[in-house]
């Protein structure tokens, strides 16, 4: 249907895609650290080692759409898993505005990557807009999942599911229409292989409601960010530090 889809309405997609490039708000990414060190409010033992965290991705995860990192998705995120678990928590992001899958891959050649157990991974909406097909954009995934994996460490991963485009007030119609199918096309690739691996989860992004988006109506508002944070903390929680410590 998308492709009969495109074949019918693409001077018309074409158009309106050239529009809102030409006439979006561009929003700058958040300022402040990308990485650091987050305890919690009581000491953690002394045995404690600091759990280690990498969040990778694109605007989103960079905090276009708020002021500041205190307010985007890294840096909350790792204060909320310092007071869930009781350690400290070191922190690292990298992240860039407009990136793909494919240019996340060459966004990890080009910095440092400290050791990370847990990896969050917020990547989607370019393969979008730039028609990444299903199968490629998994195949992108895995192959960064393997190289953080082994140059990192990495042990456990959250990906962040595809936001509702079919809801994004900065898209006309058909335009939004269009953008929303496809990126339900991607999430859905995206949910079927996370259910084949035990080391992946999935954080949903479809409670995110238009109105309380950033004033470019393209990016995660304040409400969002924290409610984003919230959610992957509870995830990396109840998933992953919980079963280690059963283990234990």
């Amino acid at each position: 249907m998308l492709i009969l889809a495109k074949i019918l309405l693409g001077p018309v997609l074409l158009a309106q895609a050239k529009w809102l490039r030409k006439t979006a708000l561009r929003l700058p990414e958040a300022e402040g650290p990308r990485s650091g060190l987050e305890a919690p409010d009581m000491p953690p033992a002394a045995s404690a080692e600091p759990l280690r965290l990498l969040v990778v991705g694109d605007s989103s995860a960079a905090g276009v759409g708020v002021d500041h990192q205190e307010r985007a998705l890294a840096l909350p995120l790792a204060r909320h898993l310092a007071q869930r678990s009781g350690r400290t928590v070191q922190w690292q992001l990298l992240a860039k505005s407009g990136v793909n899958s494919l240019e996340a891959l060459e966004l990890l050649a080009q910095h440092e990557i400290g050791p990370a157990a847990v990896l969050v991974v917020a990547l989607g909406t370019n393969d979008v807009t730039s028609q990444m097909p299903p199968r490629r954009y998994i195949a992108n995934l895995r192959l960064l999942v393997e190289r953080l994996m082994a140059q990192a460490g990495v042990e456990n991963i959250v990906f962040t599911g595809l936001p509702p485009l079919h809801t994004l007030p900065a898209a006309p119609q058909p335009l939004r229409w269009y953008l929303g199918r496809y990126a339900r096309k991607l999430d859905r690739a995206l949910r079927a292989w996370i259910a084949q691996d035990r080391m992946l989860r999935y954080c949903s992004l479809q409670w995110a409601l238009p109105h309380e988006m950033a004033i470019d109506k393209f990016h995660p508002g304040p409400g969002q960010y924290a409610q984003w944070a919230r959610m992957t903390a509870e995830i990396i929680e109840g998933e992953f530090i919980r079963m280690s410590s059963g283990r234990d």
